[in-house]
């Protein structure tokens, strides 16, 4: 299910690539590129810390605004989800402390 709807957001975001930013904030965030993108992602992440330490139903609408502009910033950098997906499969089970040292940050 989960799986569904970030399919389904990803498409509408492909949509969006081409309307008119006066009328899409998908494509208003899209025309403002990476940074734009980058920095709205940002002050969603600040949100969903402060939400964390509010009632429950801020943390999750805050996490979906999250979601939200992390799919945006991905699309508008040409990365499919699917790749966010695949880091993850194979991050799986593999102690955190391991993956990280063999990043070597």
């Amino acid at each position: 299910m989960a799986q569904d709807t970030l399919a389904r957001l990803e498409a509408t975001i492909a949509a969006r690539r081409g309307a008119a930013p006066e009328t899409s904030y998908v494509a208003k965030l899209l025309a403002g590129g990476a940074p734009l993108a980058a920095r709205k992602l940002g002050e969603e992440a600040v949100e969903v810390v402060i939400a964390a330490l509010a009632e429950r139903d801020k943390l999750v609408g805050e996490s979906a605004d999250l979601m939200f502009h992390l799919m945006v910033l991905l699309a508008e950098r040409g990365i499919p989800f699917d790749d966010v997906l695949a880091e993850l499969d194979r991050r799986e089970g593999v102690s955190g402390i391991a993956e990280k040292a063999a990043r070597g940050s």
